[in-house]
């Protein structure tokens, strides 16, 4: 066991399949994964923990299609957490906007997981061997 402090990642998506396999790869020594499927429980869950990252899709099932834009707003008026937006439906103004609001990665649906893992690793989370 080591003496490291646990890295927590935070991922929020309403799709369970999304949760539910991200999770899965992410979830390794040192680190603790906390999954959210809305944006109310995600920013409860910022409110009392404090995240190393967190990834978000854009598109949750509320009804304007960004709640993953503002969430990442959120997050970065408030934390020093690295977040990584996910998504199927996204636009180059999409992204753009993405990084305009302090994204650390893009990443468009289905996700490359060796990708993800790497872009992960490189905010300083470990990860599971490649």
């Amino acid at each position: 066991m080591s003496n490291k402090p646990l890295k927590k990642i935070l991922i929020v998506d309403d799709e369970q399949s999304i949760l539910l396999s991200l999770s899965y790869a992410l979830t390794t020594e040192g680190v603790e994964v906390i999954t959210c499927s809305e944006i109310e429980q995600a920013e409860v869950a910022l409110e009392n923990t404090r995240f190393d990252l967190v990834i978000t899709d854009i598109r949750m099932s509320g009804v304007n299609g960004i709640e993953g834009l503002e969430l990442l707003s959120y997050i970065k008026d408030r934390y020093k957490t690295e977040v990584i937006i996910m998504t199927g439906y996204g636009t180059d103004e999409i992204e753009a906007e993405a990084y305009r609001r302090g994204a650390f990665h893009y990443f468009k649906k289905p996700i490359d997981i060796t990708e993800l893992l790497k872009t992960v690793a490189e905010i300083g989370v470990p990860v599971k061997n490649i």
